[in-house]
């Protein structure tokens, strides 16, 4: 099975959050076509992610504290081209 290649928008979020929070595990997932037709979605893609962080950063930290972290490292890419972000966080071990 071949793998989709990372568009440039999924390859940013992967290297800033590798970058700010050096996960364990992360996972940027491109929901973008399951938006079609939906408000956002101008059909260029890229507009819709997932991502699934695990890291030592998250320790001690609240929901919204580690949610935070990841919108603070994609500030303005949130602002000028993700129109929708779902964020799944952990710490190792959790």
């Amino acid at each position: 099975m071949e793998q989709k290649s990372k568009g440039p928008v999924a390859s940013e979020i992967e290297n800033r959050l590798r970058a700010a929070l050096i996960p364990e595990q992360l996972a940027v997932i491109d929901d973008s076509e399951k938006h079609r037709g939906h408000a956002g979605h101008d059909g260029s893609g890229e507009s819709h992610f997932t991502v699934e962080v695990v890291s030592d950063a998250f320790v001690g930290k609240t929901r919204v504290a580690r949610q935070r972290m990841v919108n603070e490292a994609l500030a303005d890419l949130l602002r000028d081209k993700v129109h929708a972000l779902a964020i799944r966080t952990r710490a190792p071990g959790e």
